[in-house]
């Protein structure tokens, strides 16, 4: 039989023992299942490089965003599929791979759902600082959004509790704060054009915002590969003016002070100071320089099959 390894992050919002037992009893008819509960990202990350060194099939990660970044980072470029099973609060992988939101249902999808392959972005920085190599499966960033998520890190109670309202409240902060008079301190460097930018942000495949559970698009028709923007100065009108234009489908591009960038190869951002940046949601420290490419295929996911 077919062996799976289920790693479970029991600190999910939407995470219970009942939901795992009835994920256990669905999975149990397909594969020979195994429950993991690594104690912590570092961890989770190992457990599914080991189950890929060691042949298992599938690896499902059971929890919210931040498990599956790290299982993701463990199974890339690894014949072992992932499975997502989603108990956290907006759940951006699942909705994005056409996933249900109730974990029996995830769980029953999982069996009977197609082997897709899934590119992602890599993220490369010599910084002592900061993660040296990462993936990010649906969106990277640095700047606004990172020191959203650090100052987020900082108040675990109000993001388990208020995610997407505490992750507004931070971000209007931010924007009426720290942003409201910050130059632009990076230098962004790509397809022959170079920008200055307070905040760069990287979309992978389709982004959720801070306030929940709507889809914000760079661009209104991605292509294949990835679509970047790097906002000179980000002010509260011209804040809401980008998500508006991300919510409705309008080219963040025409946007004063946003420069757009289409299926790149090579992204890389200079930082002075350093900035911080985030993948996923998951800060990963800071660095003057942070290269940024495609890698197409990267993962093995098992979604609902696609008509």
């Amino acid at each position: 039989m077919r062996r799976l390894l289920l790693i479970a992050n029991p600190s999910a919002s939407g995470f219970t023992g009942a939901a795992l037992r009835a994920v256990e009893g669905t999975l149990g008819e397909a594969y020979a299942v195994t429950v993991a509960w690594p104690n912590g990202p570092a961890e989770s990350r190992q457990a599914a490089a080991d189950a890929a060194a060691e042949g298992y099939s599938v690896v499902a990660a059971m929890g919210g965003d931040g498990v599956v970044h790290h299982v993701a980072n463990g199974l890339a470029f690894s014949g072992t599929a992932m499975g997502v099973i989603p108990t956290g609060t907006t759940n951006v992988v699942a909705r994005i791979l056409g996933i249900p939101m109730k974990p029996a249902k995830a769980a029953a999808k999982l069996i009977s759902g197609q082997r897709q392959p899934l590119s992602l972005a890599h993220i490369a920085t010599d910084s002592p600082l900061a993660a040296r190599s990462e993936y990010a499966v649906f969106s990277l960033g640095m700047g606004l959004d990172a020191d959203v998520v650090a100052v987020a890190d900082q108040r675990p109670a109000a993001k388990y509790y208020f995610s997407s309202v505490n992750f507004a409240a931070i971000a209007t902060k931010q924007v009426l704060t720290r942003y409201r008079t910050r130059l632009p301190n990076m230098l962004v460097e790509c397809d022959g054009r170079r920008v200055h930018a307070s905040t760069v942000l990287v979309q992978v495949h389709e982004m959720y915002t801070y306030w929940g559970r709507v889809p914000v698009r760079i661009d209104p028709e991605p292509g294949d590969g990835l679509t970047a923007v790097a906002i000179e100065r980000v002010s509260a009108t011209g804040a809401v003016g980008l998500v508006a234009r991300g919510v409705s489908r309008q080219p963040m591009k025409k946007q004063r002070g946003a420069h757009v960038f289409h299926d790149l190869e090579k992204l890389v951002v200079h930082a002075e100071p350093g900035a911080q940046f985030q993948a996923d949601g998951e800060l990963l420290g800071t660095a003057e320089s942070v290269e940024i490419t495609p890698a197409y295929d990267a993962l093995s996911v098992i979604a609902p099959r696609r008509s």
